[in-house]
């Protein structure tokens, strides 16, 4: 069921009242206070309407629910107020008039309180009720808290009535003044005669409670015992008795009943975690606890990850740190004490660490976290990426390339030689002197099935090759990038893998079409060593795309799926991804190319071909191509119907046809 819409009704409601429309203002309000009853405004609006269209019975019910609420939860002022206004629409409201005189009794305006009780009680008398005349009698007489004589009266004026309520209270109030005036004997006899009349009377009740406790019969006070403040005093006896199982049973009644008890709850926490109790613990782990002791998340967390639950234990670990953002070592010490048994339950605590420090823009922070964990587990791959990501976003070179190595070497000993190449070959690149990089690279190219490692580790030094040319060729003279919006311009041409239109392959920069290329062909060594790529070099940049692509690294994706999509076997796997890639950009023209390009290769599944289709449709559609995206939706209903939202889709782009 949806839930009511308040801020509709009242926009209806407001623009009834501004056409005139009572009635159907009162229909809203009405139907705002039935979803919402405790919402007071509402309810005092829905007064004001019924009273200015003349129903001021239902007004005054309106306005005596809510003076009552108000009066109930201590706003007295306010209370007073409705009340009042309620005497002003209807001056023989009785009800308005006790109630107004409470109130005011209640605030000390004793004159306020008699003037109103005297009016109740001369309009009975002149209506013949004498007995409800009495009752105001005994009102009258209770209404100054200080006159303990008239009090004494009217209690037993009240009783004699029948009066149970106001004779409990005025018992109640003279047992109190007994006590304060240290007639001990007296008290007790008032509050025991005060329980007869009401058992459930929470001030007697407490003086036995008391007396029990004092005497060690804590189950005879247990059974005494209601509120909150009584039972946090039963269970600090029993603490302090040794009884610690029975005042943990009585605590977490205090728990429950009084949020308030911070220190309840703390010691709840506290207790259930030392017995292993992970589930009750929780329960009672809420923002106002940890703000008081923000350790006990850290606490939960060790417990969570320790119990394999990363994460829940992740969880805890953010919650901790948004308490208080000092338990970033508390954290970083914890996954060190995990690590030596555990680096995957370990793990979850130092990526809290490091997403808290880059959401506030602290790479150092994020990445120093990071190191301090791999220095203990140098082979934790996941833990190595997330490093290098944050280097790289950061602007971190030094440790980075530290990272990279280190995550070369996982890669290698995992046995992922295409990942450990990649990565190797990049510091090789940029760091040719340095053996260890040519060991990874070796390494890597072995575990590859390369014939002959060293020859191609020798040609990547020779500086003649593309990877280690010191001369680089300025591939995009004569291009302008002004404008990021342009879509790529796919290939006609469905031969395997020609590698010499690279330099042609769509990068989603508008005007690239065709502009600002030079009359003449790139370099001999480039274009040669892009005519001999093979089906086996466009299956590597796919893999290629498709892990930077997982890395973050957005820019080296596309350029290795670009490589990969020239193959009519690769086609469709690389062309979709690309433009999910551009999709991500914002950049629709671009991911609407692509699209298309992985549309006219065939699809490994008619899944997966529908699903392209459907995406397509989804580009065209917010690119405001209405009838494109309609013919498309159109060609997924017709293979298949009820697939996803289609029909939805179809229904909507049809009536914006209609209307254009």
């Amino acid at each position: 069921m949806a839930p009511f819409d308040r801020d509709g009704a009242l926009k209806r409601a407001e623009k009834a009242l501004r056409l005139g429309k009572v009635d159907a203002a009162i229909d809203e309000y009405q139907a705002l206070v039935l979803a919402q009853p405790r919402d007071w405004n509402s309810a005092n609006a829905l007064g004001d309407l019924f009273v200015r269209a003349g129903q001021l019975d239902k007004g005054v019910e309106q306005y005596t629910r809510i003076a009552d609420h108000l009066a109930d939860e201590g706003f007295y002022p306010k209370a007073s107020a409705l009340f009042k206004k309620i005497l002003k629409v209807k001056p023989t409201d009785e009800y308005a008039l006790i109630r107004s005189g409470d109130v005011a009794s209640k605030q000390g305006l004793l004159a306020d309180a008699k003037n109103a009780y005297q009016t109740v009680a001369d309009r009975r008398r002149k209506i013949g009720n004498i007995r409800g005349a009495a009752e105001m009698a005994v009102r009258l007489g209770t209404v100054d808290p200080d006159d303990y004589v008239a009090r004494f009266t009217a209690a037993k004026a009240a009783r004699d009535l029948g009066d149970t309520d106001t004779a409990t209270r005025e018992f109640r109030a003279v047992a109190a003044w007994f006590t304060n005036e240290g007639r001990a004997n007296e008290a007790r006899d008032a509050y025991r005669d005060l329980l007869e009349l009401d058992p459930g009377d929470d001030a007697a009740r407490s003086q036995v409670l008391a007396a029990d406790i004092a005497s060690g019969e804590f189950a005879r006070a247990l059974a005494w015992a209601s509120s909150a403040p009584e039972l946090r005093q039963l269970a600090d006896a029993l603490t302090a008795a040794g009884q610690h199982g029975e005042a943990l049973a009585v605590l977490a009644r205090v728990a429950d009943m009084d949020a308030s008890d911070i220190d309840a709850r703390v010691q709840l926490v506290k207790a259930h975690l030392a017995k292993g109790d992970l589930t009750t613990a929780k329960r009672y782990l809420t923002p106002d606890v940890v703000a008081k002791d923000a350790t006990l998340w850290m606490v939960v967390a060790e417990a969570e990850l320790r119990q394999g639950h990363l994460d829940e234990g992740k969880t805890a670990v953010l919650s901790a740190l948004e308490a208080d953002p000092a338990q970033r070592e508390a954290a970083i010490e914890m996954a060190s004490r995990l690590a030596e048994h555990d680096a995957d339950a370990a793990y979850p605590a130092i990526e809290a660490v490091a997403d808290k420090a880059v959401a506030s823009g602290d790479y150092a922070a994020a990445a120093a976290a990071l190191h301090e964990f791999v220095t203990r587990v140098r082979r934790h791959i996941v833990a190595l990426m997330r490093l290098v990501e944050i280097c790289v976003d950061g602007g971190l070179e030094a440790t980075m390339y530290s990272a990279q190595a280190q995550l070369a070497d996982a890669y290698l000993d995992a046995g992922r030689g295409l990942e450990a190449r990649i990565i190797s070959e990049d510091l090789v690149a940029r760091e040719p002197w340095d053996s260890a990089n040519i060991a990874r690279f070796r390494r890597a190219l072995e575990m590859l099935g390369e014939a002959d490692p060293d020859a191609v580790i020798a040609d990547r030094l020779s500086g003649d090759s593309p990877f280690m040319a010191t001369n680089k060729l300025d591939l995009n003279e004569g291009i302008s990038f002004d404008d990021l919006d342009a879509s790529p311009e796919p290939s006609s041409g469905d031969g395997d893998v020609d590698l010499t239109d690279e330099f042609d392959a769509p990068r989603g920069d508008k005007g690239s079409k065709g502009k600002g290329r030079k009359s003449g062909k790139p370099a001999d060594a480039i274009i040669e060593a892009g005519r001999s790529q093979d089906e086996g070099l466009a299956s590597e940049q796919l893999r290629l795309g498709l892990t930077y692509r997982d890395m973050g690294m957005t820019d080296d994706a596309i350029q290795a799926l670009e490589l990969a999509s020239r193959s009519s076997r690769l086609r469709f796997e690389a062309a979709s991804t690309l433009g999910r890639l551009f999709v991500e950009r914002g950049n629709r023209g671009a991911a609407l190319e692509w699209f298309e390009r992985a549309a006219e290769a065939p699809a490994p599944t008619s899944d997966a071909g529908r699903g392209l289709l459907y995406e397509l449709a989804s580009v065209l559609e917010d690119l405001g191509e209405t009838s494109r995206a309609l013919a498309v939706f159109g060609e997924i209903q017709a293979d298949q119907r009820g697939y996803r939202d289609v029909a939805a889709r179809i229904e909507r782009l049809s009536r914006a046809q209609v209307r254009g």
